[in-house]
């Protein structure tokens, strides 16, 4: 190792103009199988006097071409800087680039329409938990264990025994036993059902329920609240359709239908027709029974036995699907931008 060999390795560092380039030079040189390296470890070969000596002159040149090494290192990558941050320059003058607008999505904008027409009727907005005990989805909402809702087939069972909500009544019995009446609630949020998907059925979907409970509700107080949410929705002439249907949980039960005015019927030869949209129904006294029983069971009074009040739910999904003439409701949970691109000047 003489000092030939000390310049050879700087000018070969000097010479490198990338950082892979120097790499291979450090090898070369000072790696584990190096020149200097394959020196000092020749070093105990030699007779004692000499081996001082020749190991402080191979240390002067591995310090000589480390130092050369660090120096070239730190160049070449501040030229590496400097040449990103020039590529990566932005000209802060030059006007901006059009980037696609987002919009509201067609369910939420439909959940905003309704929440502001319960809102302005005094309403509170609530939400709950999606998953939930079998006691609060069906039990104390009048569901025997017999009842078809309550097969495989129609629920998501969670292996604790719990279930994913089969709609959002749970909520009726939790704020209930919460809150004292006079109320009026409306409940929004997903709920599951575990059943095949086609254009008009999801295992997820939306729901809207409204629950009031006060002294003397009767039904004609639900059907004129049913009348003005439609209004809300399709203007001051529409008008409601009641059908007398079951579920566990009213006496009585309804189903309920707004009549629709085809905007294009004089095209069409379709003036409009009746749209289904929920059900609906006086809460039935199983309900506010089971309702006093929990109270009970956290030593609150019993207060509901003797109340009226009356309860209704619709999903916004097929609000949506007739506002917006989508046909296929698998549409919306596609994240598709050439659906829901068409809607980012209508909801934005």
């Amino acid at each position: 190792m003489t000092e030939n060999h000390q310049e050879e390795a700087v000018a070969a560092i000097t010479q490198a103009d990338t950082l892979d380039g120097l790499q291979a030079v450090k090898t070369r040189y000072v790696g584990k199988s190096g020149l200097v390296t394959r020196e000092l470890g020749a070093l105990g070969k030699l007779p004692p006097k000499e081996r001082k000596a020749r190991g402080a002159q191979i240390n002067a040149v591995r310090q000589a071409i480390d130092a050369a090494l660090t120096e070239r290192e730190s160049t070449l990558k501040r030229t590496a800087l400097d040449a990103r941050l020039a590529s990566e320059a932005i000209d802060v003058t030059l006007p901006g680039l059009p980037l696609p607008a987002g919009g509201l999505h067609p369910i939420n904008r439909v959940y905003d329409d309704l929440t502001r027409i319960y809102e302005r009727l005094g309403y509170a907005v609530i939400e709950g938990p999606e998953v939930e005990d079998e006691h609060h989805n069906f039990e104390a909402l009048n569901v025997p264990w017999y009842h078809p809702a309550r097969d495989l087939q129609d629920t998501f069972w969670l292996e604790d025994g719990r279930l994913l909500r089969t709609h959002t009544s749970p909520m009726q019995i939790r704020y209930m036993v919460d809150h004292e009446p006079a109320l009026k609630i409306v409940v929004r949020g997903k709920v599951y059902r575990y059943e095949a998907t086609d254009a008009t059925h999801e295992a997820m979907f939306h729901q809207l329920e409204g629950l009031v409970v006060g002294d003397g509700i009767s039904m004609a107080d639900l059907k004129g609240t049913i009348a003005e949410m439609a209004r809300g929705l399709y203007g001051p002439s529409a008008k409601v359709r009641f059908q007398p249907s079951y579920y566990p949980f009213t006496e009585p039960g309804a189903d309920f239908a707004v009549w629709w005015d085809n905007p294009r019927g004089a095209v069409s030869g379709q003036p409009g027709k009746w749209l289904e949209l929920g059900g609906c129904g006086m809460v039935h006294p199983n309900v506010f029974k089971a309702v006093d029983d929990l109270r009970e069971a956290e030593g609150k009074p019993r207060v509901y036995e003797g109340k009226t009040g009356f309860a209704f739910g619709l999903g916004p999904e097929r609000i949506a699907m007739l506002k917006y003439g989508i046909p296929d409701i698998r549409y919306f949970y596609a994240n598709d931008p050439r659906v829901l691109g068409q809607f980012r000047g209508e909801l934005g």
